[in-house]
C-alpha cells in the first residue's frame, strides 16, 4: 500500500478511534519488519501531538502464520498485567473495513534496538543490564497463563520442530557446509526433552527484537510475528546460542554478554527450569544454519537479493558443530 494511500484511510480512521473530527495526520513512513507491512505516523489531535505504529499483512497472501497479525494481538495481549515491557496494543481488528486487511496500532515508542551503531552509545556495564533485564522479561513472558491466548492454537509437537526444515535443506546453497545435518536431526529427534514447559513463546527473542530507550531501559520486546504455544526454552536456547561466539565463524558485531550467562539471569528471573536447554540451542543452530543456506539460495538465484547472507555463509558449518557439540558432550 502506498504511503499516501495509507494517510488517506488513517485519517477517518484515527477520527473515529479518538472521537475527534478535527483530527489531523502527518509525518506517515514505512516502519521496519519483513513479514508484514509497518508505518509510523502522528496525529494531531486537540493540540496534542502522539506518535503511532501501524502494522498491516503483506497484501495479496492468506493471513495465516506470520501474515496473521492477529497472533501478534494474542500474544500481546497476554502481557497485560504482568512486568514485562510492551507497547500495548490500541486498536485492533480482523475487520477489513479500514484498511482492507486486518491492522492492529500500538503506541510509537522512543527508542531503538541493539543493532548497527546504536550499542556504540551505551557502557559494557549499561550493555550487561541491559542484558540482564531482557532475560528478567523473557522469564515472565514464559509465566503467562497460555490459557490467555487461545487464538494462538495448540503445541504441534516436538517432531514436527525438528522434521520442518527438511523441504528447506533440500534446497539450501552450499549443501556441503550442512554436511552434519543428518546426523544433528537424528539426534534432535532421539533426545527431546518432553518435560519442557509448553506456553507462549515470542519466537524469535534476540537483540534486535528488543526496544530500548536512550537511557538504557527495556521498553518493549518487539516483532511478535513466530509467536505460538509450544516449548518456551525455545526461546532461551535461541538467544543464548546467538550470543555464543563458539556457533559462529563470521564476525559478530556485538558486545553483549555470553549465552551462558544469559541463562543464569534467566534462571534468576524464572525459577526451576525443567528441560534440556542443551537441546533447544541445538535446535536453535540446526534451524539456523539451514534457514542460512535457504536464504542464500534465494539470493543467489535473484528471488531475494541480500547480501548479507554471503557474509553469514561461513556459519553454516559452525551452526552445525555447535548443534552437535550440544547433543552429544
Amino acid at each position: 500500500m502506498e504511503l499516501e494511500e495509507v494517510g488517506n484511510r488513517l485519517v477517518p480512521f484515527i477520527r473515529t478511534k479518538l472521537q475527534d473530527p478535527n483530527a489531523t495526520i502527518e509525518n506517515v513512513a514505512r516502519g521496519p519488519g519483513h513479514a508484514g507491512f509497518s508505518y509510523f505516523f502522528d496525529t494531531i489531535s486537540d493540540g496534542l501531538r502522539t506518535s503511532y505504529f501501524l502494522r498491516l499483512p503483506p497484501p495479496g497472501v492468506k493471513h495465516e502464520g506470520t501474515a496473521d497479525v492477529m497472533r501478534q494481538v494474542a500474544a500481546i495481549r497476554t502481557l497485560q498485567g504482568t512486568n514485562v515491557p510492551h507497547a500495548p496494543i490500541l486498536w485492533a481488528s480482523a475487520d477489513e473495513d479500514w484498511f482492507g486487511v486486518p491492522y492492529f496500532v500500538q503506541p510509537r515508542l522512543d527508542g531503538d534496538t541493539l543493532k548497527d551503531e546504536w550499542p556504540l552509545q551505551f557502557s559494557d556495564a549499561q550493555l550487561r543490564a541491559m542484558a540482564r533485564d531482557a532475560m528478567t522479561a523473557l522469564a515472565g513472558i514464559h509465566k503467562v497463563d497460555p490459557a490467555n491466548a487461545p487464538y494462538l492454537g495448540q503445541f504441534w509437537g516436538y517432531e514436527f520442530d525438528v522434521t520442518r526444515w527438511d523441504r528447506f535443506y533440500e534446497r539450501a546453497a552450499e549443501p556441503e557446509l550442512l554436511a552434519l545435518q543428518p546426523r544433528v536431526k537424528q539426534l534432535l529427534l532421539e533426545n527431546i526433552p518432553h518435560d519442557a514447559r509448553i506456553a507462549v513463546y515470542h519466537g524469535d527473542f534476540q537483540w534486535s527484537n528488543l526496544l530500548y530507550s536512550r537511557k538504557a531501559e527495556l521498553l518493549a520486546v518487539i516483532d511478535w510475528e513466530l509467536c505460538g504455544i509450544g516449548p518456551t526454552l525455545n526461546d532461551l536456547g535461541w538467544i543464548c546460542a546467538f550470543s555464543d561466539p563458539e556457533a559462529w565463524a563470521h564476525t559478530q558485531p556485538t558486545r553483549m554478554p555470553h549465552g551462558d550467562e544469559l541463562e543464569a539471569w534467566y534462571r534468576e528471573g524464572y525459577g526451576e527450569v525443567e528441560g534440556n536447554v542443551r537441546w533447544f540451542k541445538a535446535l536453535a543452530m540446526y534451524k539456523f544454519g539451514i534457514i542460512s543456506g535457504f536464504n542464500l539460495m534465494l539470493h543467489r538465484r535473484g528471488k531475494r537479493d541480500d547480501p548479507h547472507w554471503e557474509e553469514i555463509k561461513p556459519s553454516m558449518k559452525s551452526n552445525m558443530e555447535y548443534a552437535l557439540k550440544m547433543l552429544t558432550s
